[in-house]
């Protein structure tokens, strides 16, 4: 079902945030307890050892962990306020994340919220500090020791240009924390880290084909709080991080810090602020520090845009060049609000999860139509238009969860995507007829193996549909789906009811109207029963076995012990653990249908189905599941090749039926909802 999410920029310091603790114990529970010990507090869940640094090396030098007392004679948390210039980077290859703290600073009550001032080297100071981050529509609040990487008493990643300063680096040992280790940061977007500092909602812009506002865009982006950064794209791993004739250095996250106009000559002329976050290395052409331009500016509007200029790595360049030089912007709204108008929004936010899971959700893009409609589909509903038009503007930002933390089992980042369509009326869940014969209403510009994409749309009321996906078919992550509306959009995941209608079969037939087929069953069936004229299960085995084998559409190497005991607990009417020959004709009526359902669908005559299509077999047979229903058969019945043979295709089918029937049997108000106490939990269990 759908969450309320809550975005920071309304009162933030007002939002909980949960321990991340393993006993779930707070920070200041933790504190309070090294206090009255007087210990130093030491962080099991993060050791200062060397798999906090490092997954996939070992460490290239002698590395010490040392508190803060043991690196200089008076540290500080934060010396004279949080600032930008407090970020320098160290021999991780984290900038995209230094971009983000240096954006960070300026936005205060972010900063307040995510830095909070409770801590310090004072008396209360304990060897424990706090942070907190958005993780997946929530707060987490992170603890870590202060035992810091260093060598030869220097800090080895990131650091204040104060040596008595530690904030900045205890943050980013926060963040490593959250996602298991230093190097689980190596790699990734700006707007990644500008996201979990705020709640907020990225879009990325490519300057090469930016709107023409784009100037206005940042300027009121930076007057609302949100958050920005910038990069050059590289052409090959050999460019990364090469530093350009001009100061700058490709592939490498910078932070927009600024932007502002200054007039010369009677020419307005706009200007661009940018932070490299290695704290040096700066452009070097126009209006950069020492540039001749600024000889011709005003002397008020100078000392205004120049104030504490020096060589700290942030800079000015006008915003052509701006343009020519960078190729993206992430801009990180704390609220999705409009850049690109005059008026302020309210945006209403829904939360929805998933997962996509290979062999019955992880369909692929619309390239692969044949699984690509066993994705999870959600219905957006979209009642009324905004204020000012007949148009509803909708913001959807689909996020791959947990990524970054499963790079050390290798599993990176997937390439996701996703699409709306328009809904039709009373369908509760899409067909593949239906994405082969109707084209999207809106999606995304392109996949892309980032952790979230999102896209802006202007769509006219009404129903949709909203598939997200991975490029590929087979391959596995969750994801939540953030959707921000002016109005109050109404979001629900499709095919989530859970059903059946499964009507009595009809009495069988007196053996004076048997027909050829069920007196060459009877013959065989009394050739099996003993005196009780009854058979048990292995009997069952084999007589199914035998009237199987004769058919040769149907091709595997017969029915398991396991699935003729299914068979027996669910015809075995009177409990004796035996099938009289009416029980099984009745049984093989429906085995009749289960076979042609089977085969309709084994396309290739392999003797398999694919486990994509067991949605629709079981929707024929009259079983509606819901998508972590068919996840959990998937995961147990299909091969490696997302194949299920007859034999396990029977089994899953005759369970089913056996547990709605039991279920149904004691729902006798008919509300979907049953009492148990353990005697007949495990008595229907055992059954099953």
């Amino acid at each position: 079902m759908p969450l309320q999410s809550n975005l920071s920029g309304k009162g933030s310091s007002a939002l909980k945030a949960e321990s991340t603790q393993w006993d779930g114990r707070s920070f200041e529970e933790l504190r309070q307890e090294c206090l009255s010990n007087g210990t130093l507090f030491e962080d099991e869940d993060f050791p200062a050892t060397d798999s906090s640094l490092f997954y996939s090396q070992s460490t290239p030098v002698s590395i010490e962990w040392k508190r803060p007392k043991e690196l200089c004679d008076n540290p500080r948390f934060i010396v004279g306020g949080a600032d930008r210039t407090d970020i320098c980077q160290g021999q991780l290859g984290d900038c995209w994340l230094l971009a983000a703290v240096a954006s960070l600073t300026l936005k205060k009550d972010a900063m307040a919220h995510v830095v909070p001032t409770d801590q310090g080297f004072d008396n209360r100071y304990a060897g424990i500090f706090h942070f907190r981050f958005w993780q997946h529509n929530k707060w987490v609040d992170v603890v870590v020791d202060d035992k810091l990487p260093s060598v030869r008493n220097k800090l080895i990643m990131l650091h204040s240009a104060s040596n008595n300063e530690f904030w900045s680096a205890l943050l980013e040992k926060a963040y490593a924390k959250m996602h298991g280790s230093y190097e689980s940061l190596k790699g990734g977007s700006t707007m990644e880290a500008m996201e979990d500092f705020t709640g907020g909602v990225g879009e990325m812009y490519d300057t090469k084909s930016c709107p023409d506002n784009m100037f206005a865009i940042m300027k009121k982006a930076l007057n609302r709080g949100s958050m920005m950064g910038c990069s050059i794209d590289i052409s090959s791993s050999a460019e990364s991080e090469a530093k350009t004739s001009t100061g700058l250095v490709k592939g490498h996250a910078y932070s927009v810090t600024g932007v502002d106009e200054v007039t010369i000559r009677g020419r307005k002329v706009k200007l661009v602020r940018v932070r490299n976050p290695w704290g040096q290395v700066e452009w070097n052409g126009p209006w950069s520090d020492n540039s001749r331009e600024w000889d011709s500016v005003d002397s008020s509007d100078k000392n205004r845009i120049m104030q504490n200029s020096r060589e700290d790595g942030e800079f000015w360049m006008e915003f052509e060049d701006f343009k020519r030089n960078y190729n993206k912007v992430e801009i990180c709204n704390m609220t999705p609000d409009a850049l690109t108008d005059n008026t302020k929004r309210h945006w209403e936010v829904e939360m929805l999860e998933g997962s996509w899971i290979r062999g019955s959700t992880a369909g692929g893009c619309r390239n692969y139509i044949d699984t690509f409609w066993t994705n999870p589909q959600f219905k957006l509903r979209l009642n009324d238009a905004d204020d000012d038009d007949d148009v509803c503007s909708v913001v959807v930002a689909l996020m791959q969860k947990g990524r970054r933390k499963l790079r050390k089992e290798g599993m990176d980042l997937q390439t996701i995507g996703f699409a709306m369509y328009k809904a039709p009326e009373g369908e509760d869940y899409l067909s593949k007829d239906f994405f082969r014969y109707n084209g999207s209403m809106a999606r995304s510009k392109t996949y892309i193996n980032m952790r979230e994409v999102s896209e802006r749309f202007t769509l006219p009321p009404g129903d949709y549909v909203l598939v997200p996906t991975i490029f590929q078919p087979h391959k596995e992550a969750d994801f939540l789906v953030r959707v921000f509306s002016e109005k109050k959009a109404k979001a629900l995941e499709m095919g989530d009811n859970v059903d059946a209608d499964l009507p009595d079969p009809p009495p069988p037939s007196e053996p004076e109207d048997e027909t050829d087929e069920e007196k060459g069953l009877r013959r065989l069936f009394d050739k099996l029963a003993g005196d009780d004229q009854a058979i048990d299960v292995k009997e069952l085995q084999e007589m199914l076995n035998g009237v199987l084998s004769r058919r040769k559409e149907i091709k595997f190497d017969g029915l398991s012990l396991s699935t003729c005991h299914s068979i027996m607990n669910l015809m075995d009417s009177d409990g004796t653990g035996k099938l009289e020959f009416q029980e099984f004709k009745v049984f093989w009526e429906k085995m009749k249908k289960w076979i042609m359902l089977f085969l309709s669908f084994d396309t290739d005559r392999s003797g398999k189905m694919s486990s994509y299509e067991l949605r629709i077999a079981l929707k024929a047979a009259g079983m509606h599941l819901n998508n972590d229903l068919l996840q959990l058969i998937g995961l147990r019945f299909a091969d490696d090749n997302f194949d299920i043979d007859f034999d396990d295709y029977l089994t899953c089918i005759v369970r089913l039926e056996n547990m709605f029937r039991t279920f149904q049997g004691m729902d006798s108000s008919k509300r979907g909802r049953v009492r148990l106490n353990i005697m007949q939990f495990l008595m229907m269990s055992m059954n099953v």
